[in-house]
């Protein structure tokens, strides 16, 4: 079989919350932070690979963060999609779901479900395949297996990459903040809401990304990757 053709498939963490949100299809994008060249210095360059250097501007003014020396925002963003590919990958390549699995004691065997929604795990693509479609028996020294440690075959959520961008943090629009799988009261679902309820989405993503992200994460406004997908069939 020729696998030159294959669509290169990576891991990628979600919490319960944001599993939920993709199963329900309330979530169809996700932003991650660049990392490795915000350094808060003005004088330090960073080279990427052999073909470009970073001017880290960012200390005395966090809106600045980093760039090109010289380039416009847009200019950056365009520069760093060039010479900084997305760690998560182009559209085309698939991203299968790290997520949380827990113990599940009942019944007189200790089995494997899925800490989003209590779901069972079941045994994929496994050497015996009597096994095969049946649910996971638990194997680790704790009651909680951190998204991390999933092993493939126990994933059971692939997406496929439809679009990758860059942008500041702060730049998502209430319509990218619903995608991103933030729900709220049914009256605040249009952009055509009342000045008392404008902010309610720009704060609820705030505090959702500090919670992921630390609390100085949100005021830095760095750069971050905006990968839009869709669900297929694992």
């Amino acid at each position: 079989m020729d696998t030159s053709k294959q669509p290169k498939e990576r891991p990628i963490l979600f919490s319960a919350p944001m599993v939920r949100a993709i199963l329900e299809d309330r979530k169809t994008v996700t932003r991650r932070a660049v990392k490795g060249f915000q350094i808060p210095t003005e004088d330090t360059a960073i080279p990427v690979g052999d073909r470009q250097r970073w001017s880290a501007i960012g200390q005395k003014d966090p809106r600045y963060g980093f760039c090109v020396f010289g380039s416009t925002e847009a200019e950056c963003a365009k520069e760093l999609e060039q010479y900084a590919p997305c760690p998560y990958g182009k559209p085309g390549d698939r991203l299968w779901v790290r997520e949380t699995t827990e113990a599940d004691y009942a019944n007189g065997a200790v089995l494997s479900r899925y800490a989003a929604d209590g779901e069972p795990v079941l045994y994929a693509s496994c050497g015996d395949p009597e096994y095969n479609g049946s649910v996971a028996h638990w194997n680790y020294p704790r009651k909680s297996r951190p998204s991390i440690h999933m092993p493939r075959w126990a994933s059971r959520i692939l997406l496929e990459i439809t679009a990758v961008r860059v942008e500041r943090l702060q730049d998502i629009s209430r319509a990218d903040i619903r995608a991103e799988g933030l729900q709220c009261p049914p009256e605040l679902a249009s952009d055509d809401v009342s000045p008392n309820y404008r902010d309610w989405y720009p704060a609820a993503w705030r505090e959702l990304w500090e919670s992921i992200n630390g609390a100085d994460s949100w005021t830095t406004n760095p750069w971050v990757w905006v990968v839009e997908f869709k669900r297929v069939t694992p």
